[in-house]
């Protein structure tokens, strides 16, 4: 069967749909520009000039009318709601503010168009210096199509950069090295560190082992955080964790099924609520919840030995179980083994954790040595979780990569606690033979090695030595690598990575799944592209400076199995924690490292 070419078969939209417009927009917008400034700086010393005064108030009527509008922007909105009633009355006063809906959809669009652009390209440029990781946010539409967003991640920002319809080619390996290539080569593959999918990927393990024996500089992993999701719904299906979760479903149920008991709890607690749903992490709400039933043991003994609640209907067997020592035993047990995990979850979801390569390798260790001491070096005890944990770090996340980024992380290299492991120096060659093909390259990244090693040079100063823990370890080599020019070039670009995947943005999907839709024209296709491009980079824009955004399309559920029985759904975690049962300590002092600004 004849092959068809893959612009035919795959229906695409990306950054660098309609250039030439976006050229012309960012042309004609710099000339209204200098027209404007032009106008505007008459006089500029004359205060109590009237046309002074009306000004200001015409620049203040301008950035109101650009907040409003990149509100639509960035939310994805249909610009005919500027003229719905409702949002008029909303706005009150600032009624004679609000743009037009001919504004929105042009000169303000345009604008917005524009400071995206330039958003996005200064991301770009920084990539032939730090490399980059493509991330890919994969899932299936409303109407079962594969589909998937593409973005590039980088010390500069994380950028959107195109979408695709690949359900044509899942499961077949052929057609999916096409696609990757194409997505290679509009990243630059000279550019390209690696590529991160999630772990429950359609873009199979052979795939990515095949593009990488061809692209040997590029290293494919999967979602960090995804796989420490998959290391506690592995627990979670061990007996004896999924046992102690239905004893402790027991007690939530009677509680939230008693207005009179709940109540009660509260007044005990201040207010504290045994469940946590505020943010959007799935596998980890049995966990804390189970932490905040451990840490209000006090409480719930109190509680359930008063004769307040003897009528209830099930306090006897709750009762019972509160009082049953061995259930706190198991309990505790649970969250040595399980909270370590949920750390390291929350540090990779943090919005500031953005270089991650050096720490993830280290911080993988110090959570498996959290469960350890948990248990107090009883081998019996701590190495049945182990040996899920392993499962999943060494048949799905591990990459040669995380050992290298360990091995010329200053803070850890020169620690007093530094252990080069067999799979340590294996994963800094690889990463050397892999990424400098040239034999004249690798012999003077192996002499200079030597010199990382014994901090000769530079690398021994008295600021390099100060700083080896106060400023990232991507930044360090780039103050203190000069003398070595190979490996600093190769240090920084490791470092420079994330671990995490897409899924930690939360992108909204339902304007690219609308942009991806065959019965749309051309024409709305091209205006549809250059929104959706605005929207998603001005979210990632948002989460990189810390502000709020990224609202995600799976909207936080409550653990309905541990408020009512809903029969034997054992296992099913809920998506969201609370930073307060993080913060509380909990049953472990374990709290992954934290990468310096």
């Amino acid at each position: 069967m004849k092959r068809t070419g893959l612009n035919s078969e795959l229906t695409q939209t990306n950054a660098s749909s309609s250039n030439n417009k976006r050229l012309k927009t960012e042309h004609s917008s710099e000339n209204s520009s200098r027209i404007e400034s032009s106008s505007t700086s008459l006089n500029p010393n004359n205060n109590n000039n009237p046309q002074n005064s009306t000004t200001c108030e015409d620049q203040s009527i301008k950035t109101s009318k650009q907040s409003i509008a990149r509100f639509f922007f960035e939310n994805g909105l249909d610009f005919e709601s500027i003229n719905s009633p409702s949002f008029h009355t909303m706005m009150g006063p600032a009624n004679c503010q609000i743009p037009t809906l001919d504004e929105l959809k042009g000169p303000l669009f345009k604008d917005a168009l524009k400071e995206t652009n330039e958003y996005f390209n200064e991301a770009r440029n920084s990539w032939v210096h730090t490399g980059c990781t493509i991330l890919l946010d994969e899932w299936k539409g409303q109407t079962g199509r594969d589909l998937v967003n593409v973005l590039v991640d980088s010390p500069r920002g994380t950028v959107y950069l195109s979408s695709y319809d690949i359900s044509d080619f899942v499961g077949k390996n052929d057609e999916m090295k096409i696609f990757f290539e194409k997505v290679l080569n509009e990243v630059g593959i000279d550019n390209v560190v690696q590529v991160i999918t999630s772990s429950s990927s359609v873009f199979t393990k052979e795939v990515g082992k095949e593009l990488s024996e061809k692209y040997r500089q590029i290293f494919w992993s999967v979602s960090g955080s995804c796989c420490m999701q998959l290391m506690l719904e592995k627990l979670i299906e061990m007996d004896v964790i999924k046992e102690t979760l239905e004893k402790a479903k027991t007690i939530t149920r009677f509680i939230y099924g008693n207005p009179d008991t709940l109540k009660h709890l509260k007044e005990k607690t201040e207010g504290r609520d045994l469940f946590q749903q505020s943010s959007k992490i799935k596998s980890t709400q049995p966990f804390l919840t189970l932490e905040n039933i451990v840490l209000e043991k006090k409480t719930l003994t109190k509680m359930f030995l008063s004769p307040l609640f003897l009528m209830n209907e099930g306090w006897e067997k709750v009762a019972d179980l509160v009082g049953d020592e061995s259930f706190w035993k198991a309990a505790s047990n649970v969250l040595k083994a399980a909270i370590p995990l949920v750390r390291v979850i929350e540090w990779m979801k943090g919005c500031n954790n953005k270089e991650q390569m050096g720490y993830i390798y280290e911080t993988m260790d110090q959570a498996k040595e959290a469960i350890k001491e948990g248990f107090k070096r009883n081998k019996a005890q701590y190495t049945r979780f182990w040996k899920e944990i392993d499962e999943v770090w060494t048949g799905v996340l591990y990459s040669p990569i995380h050992a290298a980024g360990y091995y010329l992380n200053p803070k850890l290299f020169y620690s007093s606690d530094m252990f080069i492991d067999p799979e340590v120096a294996t994963g800094l060659l690889c990463c050397v033979v892999r990424t400098t093909r040239d034999p004249r390259v690798q012999d003077r990244v192996t002499v200079q090695i030597e010199m990382y090693q014994n901090a000769k040079g530079a690398f021994g100063l008295g600021w390099a030595e100060e700083h080896r823990s106060n400023i990232s370890p991507a930044k360090w080599w780039s103050k203190y690598g000069v003398e070595c020019p190979d490996l600093q070039k190769l240090a920084t670009r490791i470092l420079s990575q994330t671990c995490e995947g897409a899924s930690k943005f939360q992108l909204r999907r339902s304007s690219v799944e609308k942009l991806l839709d065959t019965r749309i024209s051309r024409r709305e296709k091209n205006t549809l592209a250059d929104a959706v491009f605005v929207e998603y980079n001005m979210q990632l824009q948002n989460f990189g400076s810390g502000k709020v955004g990224c609202t995600g399309s799976d909207e936080i559920e409550p653990l309905d199995d541990w408020i009512a029985d809903q029969g034997r759904n054992d296992g099913a975690a809920s998506n969201t924690t609370d930073q307060g049962a993080l913060n509380s300590g909990g049953q472990s002092d374990f709290h992954p490292k934290v990468e310096p600004a």
